[in-house]
């Protein structure tokens, strides 16, 4: 079939799929690291909010993560059945839903210790190099966020 598309039109040119590509790379790069973990990659981003901050609102998860209620929901419930974590009602008000780690989730944060490197490796970038990167593309989604 002969080549009809402008240059504009042409997946390989699109931007957005460049930057869909490289995140399902991403996840396909995590998931040998993190299924003897029993974790998912959206499961890995919330355990990494709640070692760093347990505690948090279900909310003050959602927010950074770009997730709505409906998607967190069920993945933390998911989180909750295996026993990873906690949810309940805040003492002060009961409007808010606190996730809380379980020891064995919070034994799970020495065994992720080693996955960034993993990644820096598997990705064959410079470290500087690949820290640019990224503050590149989060100033793009904060930039797109904004419109």
């Amino acid at each position: 079939m002969p080549d009809t598309s402008p240059p504009e039109l042409k997946l390989e040119n699109q931007i957005c799929f460049a930057v869909y590509s490289a995140a399902h790379a991403f996840a396909q790069a995590y998931k040998p690291h993190l299924e003897p973990m029993g974790l998912t990659y959206p499961q890995y981003l919330v355990m990494l909010l709640l070692w760093d901050q347990d505690g948090r609102s279900v909310n003050e998860i959602a927010h950074p993560l770009h997730l709505d209620s409906g998607t967190l929901t069920p993945l933390l419930k998911r989180m909750e059945k295996a026993g990873l974590l906690t949810r309940g009602r805040d003492a002060k008000d009961e409007r808010i839903v606190r996730v809380h780690l379980t020891p064995q989730g919070k034994s799970l944060r020495e065994k992720a210790r080693a996955i960034p490197q993993a990644i820096l490796c598997a990705s064959g970038m410079e470290l500087d190099g690949l820290m640019a990167l990224r503050e590149e593309v989060k100033a793009l989604g904060q930039s797109l966020r904004e419109k």
